[in-house]
């Protein structure tokens, strides 16, 4: 069978699962995206620095990071479909909750104490393992539209959060978050979202893998490989430069002159592009050397970060900055968990990749951190911006140096 019949017959069959997840995986960062807009109320309202707003991030972030593995296993335990359920339930009713904070730093954190419980139950490896185990040969394709729920998550949240906040004030404005995305997720993933490992078919899927039908390398073959380094090294790098630009974005905006609606607009391009830049990088995922794709977009922040930080205080540079950001934004994850099982396979997927979403959230969690702290030190954003550049040049280079992957698609034709 062609490649092209077997994507065909893998999208006629499977079609509607990569689309519900990527509505079930923008959930995940409600809280990373919808976040933004609140920053200025809170500060009036409590007299917090940034540096202690951005800190509950980094809460998540840290618990993202020392239960990835776990989460990895009980995603091949229980399967994709119950774990993601919990989370969606879990994740909405925690970021509406926010809206009840007292002012105080320790109820501020504890509120984000429930908001890091729930996103261990949403991390990319549920969604990833389960579009995985219905596609092979679009694999790339089919992981760039799960993941676009973070692009979803990006255009939309900052928009929503400022016009409900102007609306009905910021406290209304969490609870009313929460809501909406629990009434719009819900009902989709109960239709649509089922991977192999779920429910009858999951006795089937446990006996291939005990007849050694799934590919792939042993847990400890895997954990001795550099290039699972080196994606670690790439992934924690760039989240923590990336998301702490992004998380930030409204108010590096807002700062240059920007007023608060117009700062949003700006910075919802970034979720309008990062869909862009998904499905571009999954459409050229399954055509081209995967690592040398992955290590031009990580390319695209340094960019970014040049035009805030040399020609910030103009539209025109902040739109394209956003763009550049977005496009990236795009490629990150897809990149990471495409190359991912392609050197490792599948067979043990969850606990290798949720290994290395363990960086993506030590990234997450003290990148906010480290730019609001370079704010509140430093005056402005001028500091991290150099950072930026610097060290996403490091996480190119170690994409570009991956070299061939071990676990290509049966009909693949591209060289590597």
């Amino acid at each position: 069978m062609s490649t092209s019949n077997s994507a065909f017959k893998e999208w006629r069959q499977f079609g509607t699962l990569p689309v519900a997840a990527a509505i079930g995986y923008s959930t995940a960062v409600l809280h990373t995206y919808g976040i933004g807009a609140f920053v200025a109320p809170l500060q009036q309202e409590f007299g917090w620095s940034r540096a202690q707003i951005s800190g509950g991030i980094t809460i998540a972030g840290l618990a993202g990071a020392a239960l990835s593995i776990p989460i990895g296993l009980l995603v091949d335990r229980l399967g994709p479909r119950i774990v993601g359920l919990i989370g969606v339930l879990l994740m909405t009713g925690a970021f509406a909750m926010l809206g009840t904070a007292t002012g105080s730093t320790a109820n501020w954190l504890g509120l984000w104490c429930l908001i890091a419980f729930a996103n261990l139950w949403l991390q990319a490896t549920v969604w990833t393992s389960a579009v995985g185990s219905r596609f092979e040969q679009s694999r790339g394709l089919a992981f760039a539209i799960t993941l676009s729920g973070a692009s979803l998550s990006a255009a939309v949240f900052p928009v929503l959060s400022t016009a409900l906040i102007g609306a009905y004030g910021w406290r209304n404005a969490f609870a009313a978050m929460g809501g909406i995305w629990a009434a719009v997720v819900l009902p989709v993933m109960l239709l649509f979202f089922r991977g192999a490992q779920d429910g009858p078919l999951r006795r089937s899927v446990a006996s291939r893998a005990a007849a050694g039908a799934l590919p792939g390398v042993s847990v400890r073959e895997g954990l001795r490989s550099p290039a699972f380094y080196r994606l670690l090294l790439a992934s924690g790098l760039f989240t923590f430069t990336a998301l702490g630009i992004v998380v930030h974005f409204v108010p590096i905006l807002k700062d240059r002159g920007a007023d608060p609606l117009a700062a949003a607009g700006v910075a919802s391009l970034v979720g309008l592009f990062s869909l862009l830049g998904r499905l571009g990088t999954g459409f050229l995922l399954d055509r081209l050397p995967a690592h040398r794709v992955g290590a031009a977009v990580f390319l695209l922040p340094i960019v970014a970060s040049a035009l805030l930080y040399f020609d910030g205080a103009n539209p025109l540079s902040q739109s394209l900055a956003a763009a550049a950001f977005g496009l990236t934004l795009g490629a990150e994850v897809d990149v990471i968990a495409y190359l991912t099982s392609r050197h490792f396979g599948l067979k043990h997927f969850g606990v290798l990749f949720g290994a290395i979403t363990g960086a993506l959230a030590l990234g997450s969690a003290f990148g906010p951190l480290a730019a609001g702290a370079a704010f509140d030190h430093y005056g402005g954003y001028a500091p991290f911006l150099l950072l930026t550049m610097a060290l996403m040049a490091l996480s190119s280079l170690a994409l570009a140096t991956l070299g061939r992957p071990r676990f290509v698609a049966p009909h693949a034709v591209r060289p590597e």
